[in-house]
């Protein structure tokens, strides 16, 4: 079973700098709007194999 990476508990603790989505080399993160119109990072399970890069380039929890 493969560990399941978590960039963020609520989105509001993203600051939407698009690093994660920039760095994952499985391209497992899409980015989504949502209704006010702020664009967020949302990792896709199905791709992603828990290599933690995405939280390592993120300003936030790095």
């Amino acid at each position: 079973m493969k560990k399941k990476t978590i960039l963020y508990n609520k989105k509001e603790e993203c600051c939407g700098c698009m690093a994660c989505y920039a760095v994952c080399p499985q391209k497992a993160i899409d980015i989504v709007i949502d209704e006010e119109g702020f664009e967020y990072p949302l990792i896709n399970c199905e791709k992603c194999v828990g290599c933690g890069i995405c939280l390592k380039v993120c300003p936030i929890k790095s």
